[in-house]
């Protein structure tokens, strides 16, 4: 039951990162400036789309197993593993936060695959390992943006 109850708890903070992170793509898609603003204004609402449809996801997947998501900014801030924006970054640091942010995602959801595989939920272990290959494909775009790949 234990194993259930950590489970709910990683569902849980995934829907937090990613209603923290959806605010931090709009503030990013909002106020990005430079050279590059026509593409990454349009792969941060990109981004902010999929965020959306990710917060949906796993909060209907967490009511179905009996959990209680996260619902307002105050809860996803204080369980949420990523940060806010600070509202000051280049566009550079933009792209670096948010592949950042993936990749502590993806890392959390390596953990989070092991589990519900332990726990024989294969709908949820399918469901982060979508989730994990989007955000995979993600990083390697952002990280060749900025040339470190």
């Amino acid at each position: 039951m234990a194993e259930n109850e950590q489970l709910l708890g990683i569902l849980n903070k995934q829907v937090a990162n990613w209603t923290v992170l959806y605010t931090k793509l709009h503030n990013y898609h909002w106020y990005v400036k430079g050279p590059q603003f026509l593409s990454l204004h349009a792969k941060f609402e990109e981004l902010y789309d999929l965020a959306n449809l990710y917060i949906d996801e796993l909060a209907e997947r967490l009511l179905a197993l009996n959990g209680k998501p996260v619902a307002t900014l105050k809860e996803s801030l204080a369980t949420a593993s990523i940060y806010e924006a600070n509202g000051h970054e280049t566009t550079e640091e933009m792209v670096e936060q948010v592949t950042n942010d993936f990749a502590v995602i993806a890392k959390e959801l390596e953990e989070a695959i092991q589990l519900a595989n332990e726990v024989h939920d294969d709908a949820t272990a399918d469901m982060f390992i979508g989730i994990q290959e989007t955000l995979d494909k993600n990083i390697w775009m952002l990280e060749a943006y900025l040339e470190k790949r």
